[in-house]
C-alpha cells in the first residue's frame, strides 16, 4: 500500500459538503424524512451491489423513454436480469456463476 495514505492532510482553505443528493429520489406524493431518504438510498445501493436490479426504476425509465413499448412484468424483468448476469444458453459467453 502507498505510504501517502498514512500521511494524509486536510486541503488548505475552507471546504465542506454543501449538499448530499439521494440516490433514489422520493416518488411523487411522498413526504419522506431525511433519514428515510438515506435509508432508501442505502437499500438501493446494497441491492445493486449484489446484482438485484430495481423494478420501479425500470418502470420509470420505460414510461419516460419508451412510452409506446409495454414494459416486462416483474417476474420477466428479474429473469432477464439473471440471464444477462449468468447466461445459461450454450455458447453464450458471460460471467461465471461461481
Amino acid at each position: 500500500m502507498s505510504e501517502s495514505i498514512y500521511h494524509w492532510r486536510k486541503p488548505n482553505g475552507p471546504w465542506h459538503i454543501q449538499q448530499c443528493l439521494p440516490i433514489a429520489p422520493a416518488t411523487a406524493g411522498q413526504n419522506l424524512t431525511r433519514w428515510q431518504r438515506i435509508w432508501q438510498g442505502l437499500q438501493q445501493s446494497f441491492r445493486l451491489m449484489v446484482g438485484v436490479h430495481d423494478y420501479q426504476t425500470y418502470l420509470k425509465h420505460m414510461r419516460e423513454h419508451h412510452p409506446t413499448i409495454a414494459p416486462m412484468d416483474e417476474r420477466a424483468f428479474h429473469r432477464h436480469c439473471l440471464d444477462a448476469r449468468f447466461p445459461s444458453q450454450a455458447g453464450k459467453l458471460g460471467k461465471c456463476p461461481c
